[in-house]
């Protein structure tokens, strides 16, 4: 059999693994979107690097966007498959990729606008919303640790990852000419301490791993300083600037830790009387998926909802639906905290939160999780004093924080925790994905030095024989 890397290779975005098996069957890992890759990132999204019609299944790890965002467009293509996942990310699948589709209709008129007047040509966004509810009929629920067989040469077992709800590893054992193989995909890899969820848990003995390497080279803070920091920049920015603070974040996953860390504020007593607002319409739908699966907390979080109900509620709290309220957020000279997707910033409503903002030094934009370097978050992060927003430029006066350590992902203590169930002389190769090549090249020693003996980093479309 062979594997393809045509996603998530040597960069964190687009996962998406072919495998393909002597017999011709082809499974593919993950089909994610490409974000913030600038000006390839349209090529990117439109070309596979293979025939959707000539895949047979497709797994998927999680309902992030850059996991699951194009499965509409594969299906569009010619997949017919079914798509197995956990009953978590299928609920958290259909609001994505319905908002996902609304996100691309909306952003692609906007700059139709503007391509319009300058003579370009017009841009069609990469699926519409009935192309995206067409997808969501194949979708399958494999429950966590079932066995389940989809072919009598392959099966699956779903294993927690602890990144989101309902994450899960991949976990194939798949029967060939009388040989026995085990792999194992990572898909992205939660934090031992998450703010919210449960540790990942550990997985089959595996013979080959496709391992996420997103923060293969960094230690992530505690909870408490997340908490801390946070206050910190919502005083400095509302309080003493008087100025307006941005996050964009995630509508799954980082906006639910963000409006737990500030409910834990007030718990204390210490958050300020301020207007609180999520402007994302699918934040809301993914804060009442979080709220209706309790069973994923970890027991932190379990304790304050003996005293709490809601721990993702507080006083002046406001979720914003509409666009027009959305707009009236930027005329409202009001200091306040947006929290708004997407973030990396590259679409959605936080882009023109950010682009009516970012000219006040009384402003801030803190930036609360990993963006791809050539993202507009990955430009503001690395301190560029221009950027362009809906192709026009823009000098950046408002202040620029991050708050690096809130992440879903693993860091390298993490990620080495999660393959310390596996034996190394077991394993025959380790295929690192989902990081950035340097940061994959300081992980692979760790894992070498760990005694795995196999460690390789595949690019963009490179088939390797297993």
């Amino acid at each position: 059999m062979n594997i393809t890397f045509h996603g998530a290779a040597r960069n964190v975005t687009g996962s998406k693994h072919l495998i393909r098996l002597n017999s011709g069957t082809a499974i593919l890992l993950d089909c994610g979107m490409f974000q913030g890759m600038g000006e390839q990132t349209e090529d990117l999204n439109e070309h596979f690097g293979f025939n959707p019609k000539g895949v047979d299944y497709l797994i998927l790890s999680h309902a992030h966007i850059d996991h699951c965002g194009l499965i509409p467009r594969l299906v569009a293509e010619g997949f017919n498959g079914p798509v197995f996942c956990t009953a978590a990310t299928m609920d958290l699948a259909k609001i994505l990729l319905m908002d996902s589709a609304k996100i691309q209709e909306q952003d692609t008129e906007y700059s139709n606008k503007h391509r319009k007047r300058n003579g370009l040509p017009l841009l069609q966004p990469l699926y519409s919303e009935e192309q995206a509810m067409e997808s969501l009929r194949l979708f399958k629920i494999v429950d966590y640790n079932e066995t389940y067989e989809i072919t009598p040469q392959v099966k699956l077992k779903f294993t927690d990852a602890g990144h989101l709800i309902g994450s899960a590893a991949v976990n194939l054992s798949i029967l060939e000419e009388g040989k026995l193989t085990q792999l194992t995909f990572s898909g992205d890899v939660g934090r031992y301490g998450d703010m919210l969820l449960k540790t990942p848990q550990p997985f089959p003995q595996a013979d080959y791993i496709i391992l996420e390497s997103t923060y293969g080279d960094s230690l992530h803070k505690d909870v408490g300083a997340i908490e801390d920091a946070l206050l910190e920049v919502v005083k400095q920015t509302c309080l003493i600037k008087k100025g307006k603070l941005i996050i964009p974040a995630f509508s799954v996953g980082r906006t639910q830790e963000l409006l737990y860390a500030l409910n834990a504020l007030e718990l204390k007593g210490i958050l300020p009387d301020l207007r609180y607002y999520v402007d994302s319409p699918l934040s809301e739908k993914a804060t009442r998926v979080l709220m209706d699966h309790p069973e994923v907390y970890n027991k932190e979080v379990t304790a304050v909802l003996k005293i709490d109900p809601n721990p993702f509620g507080f006083k002046g709290l406001r979720f914003i639906q509409s666009t027009e309220e959305s707009k009236a957020l930027n005329d409202d000279p009001t200091p306040c905290v947006i929290i708004s997707s997407s973030g990396m910033a590259e679409a959605g409503r936080v882009k023109h939160h950010i682009k009516n903002n970012i000219n006040g030094p009384e402003n801030t934009i803190l930036m609360v999780g990993y963006c791809e370097p050539n993202s507009l978050g990955g430009h503001l992060l690395r301190g560029d004093s221009e950027v362009f927003i809906f192709g026009e430029k823009y000098q950046v006066r408002a202040e620029v924080q991050a708050i690096k350590s809130m992440s879903a992902h693993g860091d390298y203590e993490d990620l080495l925790h999660f393959i310390s169930c596996q034996d190394p002389k077991i394993v025959k190769k380790i295929f690192l994905v989902h990081g950035e090549y340097d940061v994959q090249q300081h992980f692979r020693q760790r894992i070498l030095d760990k005694g795995f003996g196999d460690v390789e980093i595949p690019y963009q479309h490179q088939k390797i024989e297993i």
